[in-house]
């Protein structure tokens, strides 16, 4: 067992979910602490204070753990991007709401993280995260429950008998379209009508406050994007009768003050299109209607094209820091 991580470097796993996580937790410290400066609901209050101490500990072991390591610590964000006076711009609902769609993303990057680890201590770092999250997720869902907000993906009938495939219109749509859609599909579809429409609300509040013209233009065009896919996903619920998620842009103020610096907003919402491409790659694979994947496909293209603005945007604003690279051989040997 590999108990002391003196003489034990770092895989390039490691480093580089160390690096993301980092700059994360440092945008969604900024995040809290703004959404904390503006909040009535004590419960909500509590899950934010416990959600900021979790992120802030994440942040302070990490940076202990590159200064131990040599590695350099990213800018990240910090209190300069961030104004803690500015007026409200998202209710008490939006602020629960936005939890549990973070709580969600963690859940599924942290599980993928932990199988990729050896190092023991970075292993219990991640194994940790993972855990809290879970606990931070489960009080979340009780709590929108409670308030009777909670979107929870629909029912369908329980299964009475063992049934087989009998025709390959099952998965081929082009063979006369099965109009059912599985419980895997449905809850995809749901999840990401959901992400889409934390998008939209996202793009609305930034748009009203964004200081550049280009990054307010890329905002209005991520919105009009995210309404489009919406519109998709619906289309496969509404024909089997199922209920679509309700969208709440309502629980956007009309505030146009800026609480978030340009460079944290884009950001923010670079890593809400690079979730989005995730989370039609799993879908894609549970999904065993053609029609369905080929939808998905085209969306996902459409997305990664979008995500180039993204990146050109930061490069152009020398926003955009580095993550962890492997060693260019040519270079050195040119060197």
């Amino acid at each position: 067992m590999e108990n002391n991580h003196e003489n034990v470097k770092l895989t390039a796993a490691e480093t580089s979910y160390l690096w993301n996580t980092y700059m994360g937790d440092s945008m969604a410290i900024c995040v809290f602490k703004y959404f904390l400066e503006h909040i009535e609901d004590e419960d909500v209050k509590s899950i934010l204070n416990h959600a900021l101490d979790l992120s802030q500990e994440h942040v302070v072991m990490i940076e202990d753990m590159f200064t131990k390591e040599g590695i350099q610590i990213p800018q990240g964000f910090t209190e300069q991007d961030v104004n803690l006076k500015a007026k409200r711009l998202f209710s008490d609902v939006f602020y629960l709401k936005y939890m549990k769609n973070m709580a969600k993303g963690g859940l599924e990057t942290y599980g993928r993280i932990v199988s990729n680890i050896y190092r023991q201590d970075v292993r219990s770092f991640f194994s940790k995260c993972l855990t809290s999250t879970i606990e931070l997720d489960t009080e979340l869902s009780r709590l929108l429950l409670e308030k009777g907000i909670a979107m929870r993906p629909p029912s369908i009938p329980y299964p009475q008998k063992l049934e087989f495939v009998q025709k390959q219109s099952f998965l081929l749509e082009g063979l006369g379209r099965r109009e059912a859609l599985t419980g895997a599909e449905i809850a995809n579809l749901h999840a990401n009508i959901q992400t889409n429409q934390l998008g939209t609300s996202i793009a609305v509040a930034f748009s009203q406050v964004a200081q550049s013209k280009k990054i307010l233009n890329f905002l209005l065009r991520g919105q009009d994007i995210a309404l489009k896919h919406i519109k998709v996903f619906s289309s496969y619920l509404e024909m089997n009768s199922l209920p679509v998620p309700m969208s709440f842009d309502q629980e956007v103020t009309d505030s146009t003050e800026s609480p978030f610096s340009d460079k944290l907003m884009l950001f923010h919402f670079g890593l809400m299109i690079y979730a989005g491409i995730g989370n039609y790659g799993v879908a894609i694979s549970e999904s065993r209607r053609s029609d369905l994947v080929v939808d998905y496909s085209r969306l996902v293209a459409e997305v990664l094209k979008f995500s180039e603005d993204f990146a050109n945007i930061m490069i152009a604003n020398e926003w955009l820091e580095q993550p962890p690279l492997a060693a260019n051989r040519k270079d050195l040997a040119k060197d």
